[in-house]
This record gives C-alpha cells, structure tokens and sequence, in this order.
C-alpha cells in the first residue's frame, strides 16, 4: 500500500476567520494519521489555500477589505501557515492554491503520478469547500480516494454531514473511515468502513437528517 499511496492534507492552517466545532478533536487525529503516515513511510502532501495580498487574481466575490485586499488567506500572513502540530518536514510537498480544489491550476496531480502514486487519503478542512472540491477532481484525475470523516470539520455539523453524503453518494469506490478505524487498517487489523458501491445510496429527506448521520456513523464504528 504504501508504495502507491499518500496522504493530502487539506488547507489545515492557521486562519481563523471561520470558527468550527470540534476542531481540536479533528487536529488530534490529523496529528495521529500524519505520524503514523511517516513511521510507514507514506508521502505526505499538504494544500494550503493562499490569496494574494493585494487582492490580484481573487476568486469572484472573494470577500476584501476597504482597500481590496483579501480578508481571509492573506499572503505574507501567518494565516496561511500550516497549524504548528501539522506542520510539513523535509520531503513533503506543499501546493499552493489559489482557488478551493487542490487540484485547479496546480501540478498537483501531475506531482503524484509523476511519484507512482493511485491512493489518496484525503483530511481536512472545509469538508464542504475545498475538501469537497479537491475530492471530486481527484476522483476525475482517475486516483482512488479514501476520505477520513473525524479527521475534517465545516463551519457547522450540519454542513460536515451533508458534504459527507454527498461526496459517498457520488464518487464511487469512495472509502470513508474514521481515523481509529483506518489505523486499524494500516496496522493489518480488522477495520470498519464505508465504500460507496452505488449512487445515491444514502439519500434521505430533511425530516430524517438526524437518523442519516446516525446510519452513516454506524457504518464507521467498530463490528468486529
């Protein structure tokens, strides 16, 4: 495995500007994934999402101060640093992007099939923004995706499931595993997962949000 696979780290910088439940929670098992990732020797790519400071080549409507600088990402700030219990070594790649996906107008892909890499295992931050966008361009750059559900947060629960529905409803053969059950699987244990095999298949109605995130959980915990 470890010859075809590498871990991307989405966007897990030190901006502020958008408050997320359990973050901690989600540094601590991004930290686990990383540390584990380098005992086994798999390639570690970080993204970070960086605006230029004055305001050059934005995003349509990114949002900018009085004098039409960025107001989040900012060039030359510590805002775009990776977060200190994250943070890259020698030999990591570290792709700077200017819009959500890590892939658009970067070399990204190009990087790891040049390295021989297939696998990605996805982590992050925003579940339903660049961690989302990044999912569905390496699924069309042909890689084989697993995504870690505990290891990414949105601005809101809500938005953090619906984006997790949507991303196993559609990218087929995608894996989701919590980060306990995916060191599980690394170290040749019994592990629990979710793969989708089809589409649509965790459709619901709003009235049943509730029961859906509890379903998807449960494919994620423990049965062996």
């Amino acid at each position: 495995m470890t010859q075809d696979t590498a871990i991307l780290v989405i966007d897990m910088q030190n901006e502020d500007g958008y408050p997320l439940p359990r973050f901690e929670q989600v540094i601590n098992n991004a930290a686990a994934l990383v540390a584990c990732a380098r005992n086994m020797h798999i390639p570690l790519f970080y993204s970070r999402h960086v605006n230029d400071a004055q305001g050059r080549n934005l995003a349509f409507g990114e949002p900018v101060d009085e004098q039409g600088r960025p107001t989040t990402y900012r060039a030359d700030t510590r805002a775009i640093e990776i977060i200190d219990a994250l943070a890259p070594r020698a030999g990591d790649v570290v792709i700077d992007k200017q819009r959500y996906s890590a892939f658009h107008k970067t070399d990204l892909a190009e990087t790891l099939k040049g390295r021989g890499i297939t696998r990605l295992v996805v982590i992050g931050v925003l579940t339903d923004v660049c961690v989302m966008s990044s999912l569905f361009d390496a699924y069309q750059h042909d890689f084989q995706l697993t995504l870690v559900a505990d290891a990414c947060a949105a601005t809101t629960t809500a938005a953090h499931y619906s984006a997790l529905f949507i991303l196993s409803n559609w990218i087929y053969g995608l894996e989701i595993f919590s980060t306990e059950q995916l060191l599980r699987r690394w170290n040749n244990l019994p592990a629990a997962s979710l793969v989708t095999a089809e589409p649509d298949h965790l459709a619901f109605q709003p009235e049943a949000f509730m029961q859906a995130i509890a379903h998807f959980e449960s494919h994620l915990a423990a049965n062996c």
